[in-house]
């Protein structure tokens, strides 16, 4: 079985996949649409992609690709402990204060805004594709003072040097994961995760006061514990947006079947994008 996950090796993502899906043959890919249309082509089983981080919110570009580009199942989702630290070449080890630039993904680097604003200020600060990139990049220039900010793996993968642990500003700093496939995975059993959730792209009718609230109160009576609401642009105009809806339970036969045919009925466009077991590790 073959999992792709965002890469290059030593993302955050390469964390969460060995610790659920151990001795899995993995294949990592420079960005999240590539990993997920590498499941579309056949050439991976599986997709494990970020989604959220409890500092920085959404990953906007995997719910977009998954709402609007690929047409793939949430199988599960995993939530990972992330620990954010400053890295550099082992040659500039003893003058990282001097680095001329610091590289990360955006999340990463707002994660550590307190950090770079107190201890490297007026230092450039540079997005890329991931935080194992950023690592990569420093490591391919050691003639040049850069820093990189990543995970303790990457470091290790990359033979940097660690200059500054936990360097993130908060410490509840996790992020969860979408586990996609079209097989029949049972993901319960594989993560040991007996906690659902159900996630809805629901629709709203165009001329109707009051959809959102009518919406709620679908699930509300039914005493369906909503975690998320989120609203995406539809991509067809400002002010059209679509929302995002994770419900804590699994899709049954009774209550989740029920609220979509309610809403249904009032002219919404409801789609199950996955019910699916969720593990923390």
């Amino acid at each position: 079985m073959k999992v792709g996950f965002l890469g290059p090796k030593a993302t955050f993502t390469e964390l969460a996949v060995k610790k659920v899906f151990p001795g899995f043959e993995l294949e990592p890919y420079q960005t999240i649409p590539e990993s997920m249309d590498a499941l579309v082509d056949k050439k991976v089983n599986l997709a494990v992609v970020p989604v959220e981080n409890a500092l920085e919110g959404s990953v906007n570009i995997t719910l977009d690709y998954l709402t609007h580009v690929v047409q793939i199942p949430i199988v599960g989702a995993i939530t990972l402990p992330i620990k954010q630290h400053l890295m550099v070449h082992p040659a500039n080890q003893d003058d990282w204060r001097n680095v001329s630039a610091v590289y990360s993904h955006s999340h990463a680097i707002a994660q550590c805004h307190k950090f770079l604003h107190t201890q490297l200020k007026g230092v450039q600060v540079e997005s890329v594709s991931s935080t194992a990139a950023a690592a990569k990049m420093v490591m391919e220039q050691p003639e040049t003072k850069l820093a990189a900010i990543a995970n303790e793996l990457a470091a290790q993968e990359y033979g940097l040097a660690i200059v500054q642990k936990g360097i993130h500003d908060f410490d509840y700093n996790h992020t969860s994961f979408f586990v996609l496939s079209e097989m029949d995975l049972d993901f319960a059993s594989i993560s040991g995760s007996s906690h659902y959730k159900t996630t809805l792209m629901v629709t709203l009718p165009s001329d109707m006061a009051g959809a959102l609230h009518q919406v709620l109160s679908a699930f509300a009576w039914r005493k369906i514990n909503l975690s998320k609401i989120e609203s995406r642009p539809m991509k067809t105009g400002i002010g059209n947006y679509f929302f995002i809806i994770d419900l804590e339970m699994k899709l049954d036969e009774v209550l989740i079947p029920g609220a979509i045919a309610e809403l249904e009925a009032l002219g919404c466009g409801v789609k199950v994008l996955g019910s699916y077991p969720s593990v923390m590790v």
